[in-house]
């Protein structure tokens, strides 16, 4: 399963869901990530977390939604967004996805202070990631027709 995650900058929450599926999916599902308006770099802080959790960054780049439109793009099953609307960003709509979530998650790049503190903020972002990616990689998705998958996605989405 390709589950592609977006978000407006993709430099930070998006990176980190997409690292976070390659790792944990076990093969089951490859996870991708763009952006509607992307930075063109990783988030430091990003970098910073997921080489404490061991996981690779030399291969993760901000790239274009545009990427995954293309002919020869890998076709998506699941399309997630992951920016906080309540935050007032404009969350992007993949259009002609099969199946789309929202996951809306505080954006640890707005965060400003110490690196201690961006840090801490990035583990929060990180912990409510990684436990909605570890319910969805729970789901028997053989079993799962798309409304059953689509109403799984947002019952998820809704966990702290």
């Amino acid at each position: 399963m390709n589950i592609l995650v977006l978000c407006t900058g993709n430099s930070a929450r998006s990176i980190l869901l997409e690292s976070y599926l390659n790792a944990a999916g076990d093969g089951r599902v490859s996870g991708f990530s763009a952006g509607s308006h992307p930075t063109g770099t990783v988030n430091p802080g990003a970098l910073r977390l997921l080489m404490r959790k061991g996981l690779p960054v030399s291969q993760l780049r901000s790239k274009s939604w545009d990427e995954f439109a293309a002919p020869d793009a890998p076709l998506m099953d699941l399309v997630i967004t992951v920016c906080d609307a309540a935050a007032g960003e404009t969350c992007p709509i993949w259009p002609g996805a099969p199946l789309r979530g929202h996951w809306g998650v505080d954006d640890p790049a707005a965060v400003t202070g110490s690196e201690a503190e961006i840090d801490a903020a990035f583990e929060r972002a990180w912990d409510v990631l990684t436990r909605r990616a570890d319910a969805l990689l729970a789901l028997p998705f053989a079993d799962l027709d798309p409304g059953a998958l689509k109403t799984e996605l947002d019952r998820i989405g809704a966990l702290p």
